[in-house]
Parts: C-alpha cells; sequence; structure tokens
C-alpha cells in the first residue's frame, strides 16, 4: 500500500503560479511512476504530468507543456507540480495517484483545489 498526501493548492489569478506537492509513504520502494491528473467540474479526470520514481523521465499532456514542470524530492518522497502562466481552464481538482507499474495507477490522494481566476 501507498498512501499519498497533496498540498498547495489554492486560488491564483490568471497568470500566476502555484505548486503542488505530493509525500508519499508506506511501499515507496515500488513505485514505478507517480503522477498528477485533473478533474475539472462537468469533465473527466485527465492526465496531466508523470515523472519515473527511479529514472529521470518526465511526461506531460499537450495542454501544460512549457508552462507546468513535474519534480521529485527522493529523500522527502515528494513529488512536485509547479505550474507557471496559470489559465482559468486549468481550474480543477488535482490529484496525485502513484503505480507499481505500467498499468494502470491504484493508489490515488484526497485532491486539492486549484481555482484560476480571470
Amino acid at each position: 500500500q501507498v498512501q499519498l498526501v497533496e498540498s498547495g493548492g489554492g486560488v491564483v489569478q490568471a497568470g500566476g503560479s502555484l505548486r503542488l506537492s505530493c509525500t508519499a509513504s508506506g511501499r515507496t520502494f515500488s513505485i514505478y511512476t507517480m503522477g498528477w491528473f485533473r478533474q475539472a467540474p462537468g469533465k473527466e479526470r485527465e492526465f496531466v504530468a508523470a515523472i519515473r520514481w527511479s529514472a529521470p523521465r518526465t511526461y506531460y499532456a499537450e495542454s501544460v507543456k512549457g508552462r507546468f514542470t513535474i519534480s521529485r524530492d527522493d529523500a522527502k518522497k515528494t513529488v512536485y507540480l509547479q505550474m507557471n502562466s496559470l489559465k482559468p481552464e486549468d481550474t480543477a481538482v488535482y490529484y496525485c495517484a502513484a503505480r507499481f507499474n505500467r498499468s494502470d495507477y491504484n493508489y490515488w490522494g484526497q485532491g486539492t483545489q486549484v481555482t484560476v481566476s480571470s
């Protein structure tokens, strides 16, 4: 089992920045990838970014490339999502997730609200 705790959401004006954090505990040695997803009201949850737990590989949705950066701190077992140049369409609940292999993400955080005002 892996437990994920997110923090860092809030309200920001368009063009502003926020940094989300996700700290993992439990069987972290088994993590293959950690990712960020988001779900806006009335929409399906969508992939935002992911990072390999033990390799320098990152992945991004086209909609956030060049604006968001995912990174990790191995010592703190924490993954970050730095979000710059935020747009109103980035408004959503952001979820951290982890998986042990290349299949579905098995573990999810509780979510943190990000609201971007125009």
